[in-house]
């Protein structure tokens, strides 16, 4: 993949109460995206000091960590993960341009996002891919 095109990709935060969890589904839709190192993807999980929680200050930091100017796509666990994301989105300068909250089941919707923004596609793209993960079968 050429510098301009991996420029251009999509960046992907996982937004969980748990760091751990946070960190093994952003392994876990690496892995299952072919490993590929270049689509940019930070977990936000936890509290600051390591406890179960959310923390604004770690989903800017991660969400800038990932930002490459092709948009960013925000996927949150549950509850209070949620409101701390549409909170930054409402301050409207702690999160990079082009930011979205995408309403998505936080496992398939995560895996989808970060296959399809591992295609080149746009915000756009990434985020209908991660929504329609609601959709999946499973029995």
């Amino acid at each position: 993949m050429s510098d301009d095109k991996e420029a251009q990709l999509v960046g992907v935060v996982l937004v969980s109460h748990s760091a751990r969890v946070a960190a093994a589904v952003a392994e876990l839709a690496q892995g299952l995206a072919g490993g590929d190192a270049a689509v940019p993807v930070a977990p936000a999980g936890g509290t600051e000091g390591g406890e179960l929680g959310t923390s604004a200050e770690l989903i800017a930091a991660a969400a800038a960590s990932v930002d490459r100017g092709a948009g960013v796509a925000v996927l949150a666990d549950l509850g209070s993960a949620v409101l701390t994301v549409k909170a930054l989105l409402a301050e409207g300068d702690e999160l990079p341009d082009n930011t979205r909250l995408v309403d998505a089941p936080f496992v398939e919707g995560a895996v989808a996002a970060v296959v399809t923004a591992s295609t080149g596609a746009d915000l756009a793209a990434v985020e209908a891919a991660a929504a329609e993960a609601y959709t999946y079968r499973k029995v």
